[in-house]
């Protein structure tokens, strides 16, 4: 079956088309994408996952279609940056 898996830093951003088996998880789709060649921080065993901006676990089954997403930790943490800019009105 035909999967996605995505990556995206502030400077790039990569898709990658997989032909995977019906078994396969998230984890090992992320892990089959090889994108911790193209991105050296990327650590394909610990990165936390989604699909279709949901976040998932490991063991997720997928389906034909589905894009498994990489996410990166955040920079600030959301409450902060929302009393941040109500503090600025």
């Amino acid at each position: 079956m035909i999967i996605e898996v995505a990556y995206a830093t502030p400077r790039k951003q990569r898709i990658v088309a997989l032909d995977v088996p019906d078994t396969c998880t998230a984890r090992q789709a992320a892990c089959l994408s090889a994108l911790d060649q193209e991105f050296e921080d990327l650590d394909l065993l610990l990165v936390p996952l989604g699909i279709f901006g949901l976040k998932t676990n490991d063991e997720q089954q997928l389906k034909a279609g589905d894009r498994v997403e990489l996410y990166r930790p955040l920079q600030i943490d959301p409450m902060e940056a929302r009393r941040a800019r109500a503090l600025k009105k």
